[in-house]
Order: structure tokens, then C-alpha cells, then sequence
């Protein structure tokens, strides 16, 4: 609020009007101010003078709230209040049967009641025209009163407030990613920098803008088609193209069931993942959907997922270890709509029914069953096996295939002694030549010596008996050249050896006696030439 109008010093005034005074005939009135700019609701001194020479009619016509503070001769001074809006009130006098008036300018001001920006969308897609809304309520004058549209401090549009009670003013922008995140608002401007008064300014509450992009494709959504009952599978969703990727929902659910996703997010992409599980009493064809939410839209996709029950087929041996000769009964099932089938050779080829029977042999012993299901779930061939093995009880043997009745090996090289007792339970095995009672080392891998030959008894023993086999082992050896060629040369070098040191001895002996015949003829010399 400014201060009212300053009263005027009456002396002054006085002194004034007496110096203005006219002479009869030419009286006026006049009126000071003539132009005020007030505040809403403030006061204002307002002065009204005559020029008449006489006492005269003198007053001030106004529609307001007036007071006279102050008169003299030919003046008075009146105090305005409570002004609220523009009026022009007029002094009036009468001089002479001659009435004159003076008119001001009275003027009001004050600052806007309500400035708003409309609410912003809750999410602007980009690449979309968004529309600013500012209302403006009240403030005056409407001729110094404009209205700014910003984004921060960035001028988008300046309009004047027109219209009443309410000024509404709009701005076109086109929303951009850069622009996520920004305040909007609006601003009022009421100019009275040419009265003197200043620049007085309002603003709105500052709306924030949020932008998106959602890409018009759907998220893709990978998935099992099909589910057993009891397991686990892995769902994924994942979608390109999102800003910003961070605000982006998913929501994952298998018919009526929410999933608990995990979410990475990437630049401008998520990825989605959770586990999905067959439940029990719930087979068949079920919708799970993956739904990515960004701003006000969503892109959804779904897929089927087939949730199936197929339990492993059910073997049975009506005994899984039975003595030879015994009678065995095989029954293969399966879960109703499988298809079943029974094998037990090793080419798997199936029998004629699931079903059979089968006198029990050691050739059965060890033998493998195969019971096989087969399921069809959403077009896709499922299989499932059971195995069974039969052990057939039967007593030891020994047949020449597996232990050889005559070994024949030249002495030196290396051989395995190889017998082997059939048998279940697994028989015992020795093998004592005949005579010494020596064992013939079953199993090694050894150096063929001329010491194993012989004639030896091998005996197979288990909880179900006993056998015996006689085995023969031959060693070849030969008496080698070299031998007698080392021998002959043993014997020459021997000889020439005795030779050469008889011919060392003599030669030996012979220089001695020569030595010795020669030391005596000197001997006999030098007597000979000694004196008497």
C-alpha cells in the first residue's frame, strides 16, 4: 500500500488562491489533484478552490466516503476513504449566479486475488502440443496489468490480462524429453513505473511437467508354453524405447495370479524376469500376460502357458532276483492319455503289450526292462522312462570260451592269464597245478616263464555250488646260438689267455739265466785282472 495523498500546508495554499483570485465575472473552481493513482481501499486529500472574490457556494460531489479536514474564504479541503474502485469526483462553486466545476482523475489499483496455472497433464507424451492455462483473478488497472507464461525463467508468452472478472491466458508448447522434470507457471505484471508507483509483480504455484515415451510396439514376452506340475518356469518381458525407463511399471500375472517380477532397467530398455510355477489342480491352458505402464498408457502381451500333469510310468517285476527257471511277470503303466510301451532287448524295440511273462534264464540275468510313456501337450511329444533290471540266481561255470582248457605261450613274452568263472553270485576262483600245488596267477600281465607249465585244476565256488576244469599251460623256450658262440669264445679266450702267460713265464726265465751267465763272466774277468 502507498501512503495517502500528503495534506497540503493551508498558509500555503492560501497565499495561492489570493495570488490566482480573478476579478468578478471570471470566477472558476478548481480542483487539486486533478489525477491520483490510490491503492484499493486507501484515503486521498482532495482540495477544491474558487476564484470568486464574494463568499460563495463551494463543495466537492462524490459518490464516496468524504470528510472535510480543513476550509477557508474561499477553499475546503476534503479527506476521500475507503476508495475500491475508478471515479471522477467534481469540485463545484457558484459565483455571481455563475456556476463552474473542476473534475480529477481518481484512479484505483491493486494487485490480482487469484493467479493460477492450470493443473499440467499428469504425464505429457512427447512429440504432443501441450497447452498452458493461467487464470487471473481481479487487479487493476487492466490497461497496465499483463500476464507471462514461463517454463523456469524462460518467457514462453506475454499477453494482456483481458477480460473480467477473470483473465484467462494460453500458450502452445511442444512437449520435449528435455523438457521432463521443468516448472511451469505463470506471472503478472501491474506496470506503475509512469505514476510513479513501480513494477508490482504475482506469480503462481509452479507446476512441474513430466514427459514420456511409450514405443508403440508391444514388449516382447518370452515364456514356456508348457509347465509340469511341481516344477518351475522362467518368465521374461522385455521393452525398447522408454523414457524415462526409470517411471516404467510392469505387472506380470498368470491368469489371476500377480507375479514378483525383478526389473533391471537399462538406458532406455527394462527387462523383467520372474518365476512362474505349476500348481497342483490347476492343469490346463492358462493367459499370462505382460503389461509395461508408462505415463497414461500401456502396451500389453499375452501368451498361453499349458500347465500339465505326467508322473513317470510305473515298471514292475513281480520279483527283481529269482533263481533260474523261475517264472517272472513284467506290467508297464502310465498316466492316463500317455501312450505306453515295454522293451528289454537292446534295440529297444517294443514288445506287443505292455504286459509280459518270462521263464527266467542266466541269460536273462542282468537283463534291462524299459517301460516307455509318451504324452502329447500342446502339440509337443513328451517322454518319460522307468528301467528294471533282473538278476537271475545261477551256479557257477566254466566253458571254454571264457576259460580256455590249453594255453600255449613262448617263454619271454608278455601274457594275461585269462580264466573266468560265470556265475550269480559271483563265484570264487583258483586254479592249483597238479603235483606242487602251485596257483596259476589269474589276471596278471606278466613275463612267460618256463617255471608255469604244467597241468592245473581250476575250481569255481559260490553260495550255489561248485565246478572244476583242468587247464593246460605250454611254455615254448629254445637254446640259443648265442649261448654256445659266447660259450666257444669263452673257451678260445681261456686258452690263449693259459698260452700267453706260459710264454710270459718263460721268456721271463730265460732272461733271468741270461742275466746271471752275464754278471758271472764279469765276475771272472776282473779276478783275472786284479795283481797277486
Amino acid at each position: 500500500m502507498l501512503p495517502v495523498a500528503a495534506r497540503s500546508p493551508l498558509p500555503a495554499l492560501l497565499a495561492l488562491l489570493g495570488a490566482l483570485l480573478p476579478g468578478p465575472g471570471g470566477a472558476q473552481t478548481s480542483v487539486d489533484p486533478k489525477e491520483v493513482t490510490i491503492p484499493r481501499g486507501g484515503s486521498v486529500l482532495v482540495n477544491c478552490s474558487t476564484s470568486c472574490d464574494q463568499h460563495t457556494l463551494l463543495g466537492l460531489e462524490t459518490h464516496l466516503n468524504k470528510k472535510e479536514v480543513a476550509r477557508g474564504s474561499n477553499w475546503e479541503t476534503y479527506e476521500l476513504s475507503n476508495i475500491q474502485e475508478d471515479t471522477t469526483p467534481f469540485c463545484y462553486s457558484t459565483c455571481h449566479n455563475n456556476q463552474t466545476k473542476a473534475t480529477m482523475s481518481l484512479a484505483v489499483y491493486w494487485f490480482p486475488e487469484r493467479v493460477e496455472l492450470a493443473p499440467l497433464p499428469q504425464w505429457q507424451p512427447v512429440g504432443e502440443n501441450l497447452t498452458l492455462h493461467c487464470q487471473v483473478e481481479g487487479g487493476a488497472p487492466r490497461t497496465h496489468l499483463s500476464v507471462m507464461l514461463l517454463q523456469g525463467e524462460k518467457l514462453l508468452s506475454r499477453q494482456p490480462a483481458v477480460g473480467t472478472p477473470v483473465a484467462e491466458v494460453t500458450a502452445t508448447v511442444l512437449a520435449r524429453r528435455d523438457d521432463h522434470g521443468t516448472n511451469f507457471s505463470c506471472r503478472t505484471e501491474l506496470d506503475l513505473r509512469p505514476q510513479g508507483l513501480g513494477l508490482f509483480q504475482n506469480s503462481s504455484a509452479p507446476r512441474q511437467l513430466r514427459t514420456f515415451v511409450l514405443p508403440k510396439l508391444r514388449p516382447h514376452l518370452g515364456t514356456p508354453r508348457i509347465l509340469e506340475v511341481g516344477t518351475q518356469g522362467s518368465v521374461n518381458c522385455a521393452l525398447d524405447g522408454l523414457f524415462p525407463v526409470s517411471e516404467a511399471q510392469v505387472h506380470l500375472a498368470l491368469e489371476d495370479q500377480r507375479l514378483k517380477p525383478t526389473i533391471k532397467y537399462s538406458k532406455d530398455s527394462l527387462l523383467a524376469t520372474a518365476v512362474v510355477e505349476g500348481t497342483p489342480g490347476e492343469e490346463g491352458i492358462h493367459p499370462l500376460t505382460c503389461a509395461v505402464t508408462l505415463g497414461n498408457q500401456s502396451r500389453r502381451t499375452r501368451e498361453n502357458v499349458t500347465i500339465y500333469s505326467f508322473p513317470a510310468p510305473n515298471l514292475t517285476l513281480s520279483e527283481s532276483e529269482v533263481p533260474e527257471e523261475t517264472e517272472v511277470s513284467v506290467e508297464c503303466k502310465a498316466h492316463a492319455g500317455a501312450v505306453v510301451t515295454l522293451s528289454w532287448d537292446k534295440a529297444g524295440s517294443p514288445l506287443s503289450s505292455p504286459q509280459t511273462k518270462l521263464n527266467a534264464t542266466a541269460e536273462d540275468n542282468g537283463r534291462v526292462f524299459l517301460c516307455s510313456a509318451a504324452l502329447v501337450v500342446a502339440g509337443k511329444v513328451l517322454h518319460k522312462n522307468e528301467t528294471q533290471t533282473l538278476s537271475v540266481l545261477y551256479g557257477p561255470r566254466l566253458n571254454k570260451d571264457t576259460c580256455p582248457g590249453n594255453w600255449t605261450w613262448e617263454e619271454g613274452t608278455l601274457q594275461n592269464l585269462s580264466c573266468q568263472a560265470l556265475g550269480n553270485p559271483i563265484p570264487k576262483l583258483d586254479c592249483h597245478r597238479k603235483g606242487d600245488g602251485a596257483l596259476l596267477p589269474i589276471g596278471d600281465l606278466r613275463p612267460v616263464t618256463r617255471g608255469i607249465a604244467g597241468t592245473y585244476v581250476c575250481q569255481a565256488t559260490s553260495s550255489r555250488g561248485a565246478v572244476t576244469r583242468e587247464v593246460m599251460v605250454n611254455v615254448i623256450y629254445h637254446q640259443s646260438n648265442l649261448v654256445t658262440i659266447i660259450a666257444v669264445a669263452a673257451l678260445i679266450l681261456g686258452i690263449a689267455s693259459t698260452v700267453g702267460l706260459a710264454a710270459y713265464l718263460y721268456n721271463r726265465q730265460r732272461k733271468i739265466r741270461k742275466y746271471k751267465l752275464q754278471k758271472a763272466q764279469e765276475e771272472a774277468a776282473m779276478k783275472l785282472n786284479s795283481p797277486p
